[in-house]
């Protein structure tokens, strides 16, 4: 199966946080699934530590890439579809970096790994 990471689950599976559910844990870790992580993710990490509002337990430069190849996770880019469906997305979800992975959830039709209960209001199918 193929699923879209929201930047919390990428982030809590990384670290082995224990916030991320045994589900979500079990369908990240399984290798037989294809794992997508969007440009926003990306975006909202470099963000965040920028603004020291997170911290990594390496460099973004260092953790990040090697993350995504030992977990063979494909990075979505931001494209003119999900913009595009962007644009009539109603605001049930206020967070710009949340909005856009719901339409690219949508658009790409990738279910959405995220513990984000707003996003029940949109027409994503949300694991967690």
């Amino acid at each position: 199966m193929q699923f879209l990471l929201d930047t919390h689950a990428f982030l809590w599976f990384i670290g082995g946080d224990r916030r991320l559910s045994p589900v979500a844990r079990q369908l990240i870790a399984d290798m037989d699934n294809e794992l997508f992580l969007s440009t926003v993710s990306l975006w909202e990490i470099a963000l965040k530590v920028s603004l020291k509002k997170l911290t990594l337990g390496k460099p973004f430069e260092e953790l990040i890439p090697a993350q995504l190849v030992l977990n063979e996770i494909e990075i979505v880019p931001i494209d003119l579809e999900a913009l595009n469906y962007l644009i009539d997305l109603p605001f049930h979800h206020r967070d710009p970096f949340d909005r856009l992975l719901i339409a690219q959830a949508i658009t790409k039709e990738l279910p959405l790994i995220s513990k984000d209960a707003a996003f029940v209001n949109y027409s994503v199918d949300l694991i967690w």
